[in-house]
């Protein structure tokens, strides 16, 4: 029996929405959950629905793309989400990934390559379509990725000197999604130690003035 990948479409635009599921349902190793018409019914089935990848588009009423994909992997950290946009520039590419997406595809692609994201992102890997790679500079080019403003809150906490378990009751968040957090943060950063999470938070305005002890 073919292994199957439950897939979620976020989309505003019916149409653009019902030709995506049409296309991965020629698939037979995919099943389309639902397609949902923004940020706000993501967030609120996602947990019901238990997807293994969401296609997210960016611009959409109540909760745009960006915001729900940081909800949606704060409260479930092994969803896979693919932006689905008509944006190309670097701009907007690289601050989906920062969010936490892992791969981001146009909407003009064709149809296979789309499965061909899908496939990807469920290997753990990331995903950028060919337009998408052109438009974003390598990241050798010496800036780093940016903390989402959850990464930012948990590296305060951390900084403080707080356990994984301390800062998950702190956010009221699970100590999974702390770790996921944690692991996030050191990798943009490049910094591998609770210490250098320290100095770093420090060094950059983080802590505001707040006193750690070490």
């Amino acid at each position: 029996m073919i292994d199957q990948i439950s897939v979620v479409i976020v989309d505003d635009h019916p149409m653009v929405a019902e030709g995506i599921q049409s296309i991965l349902e020629s698939y037979d190793d995919i099943s389309v959950l639902a397609t949902l018409s923004n940020g706000r019914e993501a967030v609120d089935q996602m947990s019901a629905l238990a997807p293994d990848v969401v296609l997210m588009d960016l611009n959409m009423p109540e909760i745009g793309g960006l915001t729900a994909t940081e909800m949606l992997l704060e409260a479930n950290p092994d969803t896979r989400i693919l932006i689905l946009s008509m944006h190309d520039s670097p701009e907007y590419i690289s601050t989906a990934l920062s969010h936490g997406a892992m791969g981001y595809i146009l909407k003009d692609v064709p149809t296979d390559e789309i499965k061909t994201a899908i496939d990807t992102v469920m290997k753990g890997e990331r995903y950028l379509c060919t337009g998408a790679k052109g438009s974003l500079e390598p990241p050798e080019g010496g800036s780093r990725e940016s903390l989402t403003s959850r990464e930012q809150t948990v590296l305060l906490q951390l900084a403080q000197g707080k356990s994984n378990k301390e800062v998950a009751s702190v956010l009221n968040i699970s100590v999974r999604t702390v770790e996921t957090h944690r692991k996030n943060i050191k990798r943009k950063l490049g910094i591998s130690s609770t210490a250098g999470l320290t100095r770093y938070a420090m060094e950059h305005g983080v802590l505001q003035g707040t006193s750690v002890s070490f």
